[in-house]
């Protein structure tokens, strides 16, 4: 490997860990549910208010549409190196909650920064990649995302113990991590692409990049985004967040609140490498996505037909966590950065995922109390949820594999 390419992949990689960051405090969050649930004696409402103020909903979506707009102005350096230390400040609260309120505080402090960061490194690691492996560094970036919830899992198993005690430590280490991430991407190097857009547009205003993300070429791009990524977010906003309470709430194992969800997730790493990275830039991107939506639904009516029960909860994690790896939310990053031009890319991404994030935010205030008292019914809306999308993303899907941006933003100019 040349020094150029290895210097590329270590950016990708101090990008990519906003996402081991995003997806860590999602599930400490989640893990510490049913103590918060137990030591403050939270209701099923203001449990689904954590849930849509969190890192995983609401605050998450303001703060990519905040990011998004500023690394198009500013860069994508000054957002992503800073934006960790504001995550660290937002972390303490929930280190030393001591009462409710610095609970949702806290996650709403998180989640402005983690969403801000979200533009700014997928804007980066899709301009810096080699055209010929766009996919297998956004596939990076899906694996340290895959890995924050292994991580943390694992670790929370082994410091059940320590009760309440033992979740701090999770979120301290999210915190520590956040600090030197400001530091480790102190060198990294602007976007050579966003260097170049800027000097062609040079005095153009905030308001003209707004009127071309709205005009009909880019605004379908983004309704077909949101339509397919954001109908998917329903289900792993809830398999995220919800799924160690709900197993908690329907008495299975202990070990079972965080080794399966931990079980989904490395499965998901496997399935990002070997099939994801490997064939996303070479291979027909419409049927990679087909086939992971198809699977979905099966895993997801499985639940729906059978119950909450450990033997088809196990069967369930191995089909999604397959699926997931090669599914929606790698395929939303890729094609995010592929769609628009690199003087709005940043803007089109945060608009796009501000939309998905509300959306779930709104949908995470109904997921306890609806779980709580017919999850049959919450299964088969969340399999409806996961049919929509895969019908959406069969339909419109790009075919942009091998190609460059500039040829893919050609392309879409001429049409």
């Amino acid at each position: 490997m040349s020094e150029t390419q290895d210097h590329k992949w270590r950016d990708t990689i101090l990008a990519g860990l906003a996402n081991y960051i995003d997806a860590g405090s999602i599930v400490a969050g989640s893990v510490a549910l049913a103590l918060w649930k137990e030591i403050y004696g939270l209701s099923d409402s203001f449990i689904g208010l954590i849930g849509a103020f969190s890192a995983n909903a609401i605050s998450a979506g303001v703060g990519a549409l905040i990011g998004g707009i500023l690394c198009d102005k500013f860069g994508r350096k000054k957002i992503y190196q800073y934006d960790m230390l504001f995550y660290a400040f937002g972390m303490l609260f929930l280190i030393f909650a001591s009462q409710p309120w610095m609970i949702v505080l806290g996650f709403v402090l998180v989640g402005l920064a983690v969403g801000a960061d979200i533009p700014a490194s997928w804007s980066l690691i899709a301009e810096q990649a080699p055209d010929d492996q766009r996919g297998a560094h956004s596939g990076v970036a899906q694996m340290l995302w895959y890995l924050g919830p292994v991580a943390v899992l694992v670790a929370a198993y082994f410091l059940q113990p320590w009760g309440i005690t033992g979740i701090r430590w999770l979120f301290a280490h999210l915190a520590i991590l956040a600090i030197a991430l400001t530091f480790l991407r102190s060198r990294m190097r602007e976007s050579q692409r966003w260097e170049e857009a800027q000097a062609e547009s040079a005095g153009q205003a905030l308001s003209q990049n707004w009127r071309e993300l709205f005009s009909p070429r880019y605004l379908g791009a983004m309704l077909f985004l949101a339509a397919m990524y954001g109908l998917w977010n329903l289900w792993a906003g809830y398999n995220g967040f919800f799924t160690p309470y709900l197993i908690a709430q329907n008495n299975l194992p202990a070990w079972t609140a965080t080794m399966l969800p931990a079980s989904y997730f490395l499965i998901g790493m496997i399935s990002i490498l070997t099939i994801f990275m490997t064939l996303s830039d070479r291979v027909n991107q419409r049927l990679l996505f087909g086939i992971s939506a198809a699977m979905h639904v099966v895993g997801m009516a499985l639940l729906a037909i059978f119950g909450f029960k450990l033997e088809i909860v196990i069967l369930h994690v191995i089909i999604m966590g397959i699926a997931g790896g090669f599914g929606a939310q790698s395929f939303f990053q890729l094609w995010s950065a592929e769609l628009f031009p690199t003087a709005i890319r940043s803007t089109a991404q945060g608009a796009t995922f501000a939309i998905v994030r509300i959306g779930l935010g709104i949908w995470s205030l109904a997921v306890p109390t609806l779980a709580a008292h017919d999850f049959t019914t919450l299964a088969w809306i969340l399999t409806g949820f996961l049919v929509a999308s895969g019908v959406i993303g069969l339909i419109w899907a790009p075919r942009n594999e091998g190609k460059s941006l500039e040829e893919i933003a050609a392309a879409r100019a001429a049409a």
